[in-house]
């Protein structure tokens, strides 16, 4: 198994290759800008919760008797700890070759993923795997989007990345990566038979 970084401008794209499956992960930066655990990154990804908790130290002895802001404040701690813990830390594109494709999402804390969640798309719903383009207010941002049909006729989109919406030349780089092991080996591998 090798591990890459492609882009050197985008650094939070990582293809990790495997004579099974490929994976294209991408880690959210927006939470933390150091990719490895250091001080000064765990005290950059935690200072807002280290405030919480000193604020929440410092009104407590004076609006304790209070039920009220007992309440309020259970309420507000529980939302609070909800919010940060549910936060998408990377999401994945994992390809496996003649099954499909699987989307995963990790959530949780800064350095330490809490929940995974993964939907398989198998190879023979798999229709496409496109670039394609949505407007958000007045500005048009491209994303990913695998097009599947069932057997039924029903045609469902499925989006990768959809909560961190990367740039364009990491989608690209993606878009590329995924139809060169999905769909090239398949239509070498038609197009042998045909001849054969």
């Amino acid at each position: 198994m090798r591990s890459a970084a492609p882009l050197p401008d985008h650094p939070e794209l990582t293809v990790i290759h495997n004579s099974a499956w490929s994976e294209y992960r991408l880690e959210n930066t927006r939470l933390c800008r150091g990719a490895h655990r250091t001080a000064h990154s765990v005290f950059e990804c935690f200072w807002l919760d280290m405030v919480v908790c000193l604020v929440v130290a410092i009104l407590w002895p004076i609006f304790a008797w209070h039920s009220a802001f007992k309440a309020g404040l259970a309420a507000a701690s529980t939302l609070y700890a909800y919010t940060r813990c549910t936060q998408v830390l990377r999401e994945s594109v994992v390809v496996l070759r003649s099954l499909g494709l699987q989307l995963e999402t990790q959530r949780g804390l800064p350095f330490i993923p809490l929940f995974t969640s993964r939907r398989f798309i198998p190879f023979t719903t798999l229709r496409d795997f496109v670039i394609n383009e949505g407007l958000r207010g007045w500005s048009v941002h491209y994303y990913l989007a695998v097009i599947q049909q069932s057997s039924n006729g029903e045609v469902t989109i499925d989006v990768p990345f959809e909560n961190i919406m990367p740039r364009f030349p990491i989608l690209l780089e993606v878009y590329h990566g995924v139809h060169e092991l999905l769909f090239d080996d398949t239509t070498d591998s038609i197009a042998q038979t045909c001849n054969n």
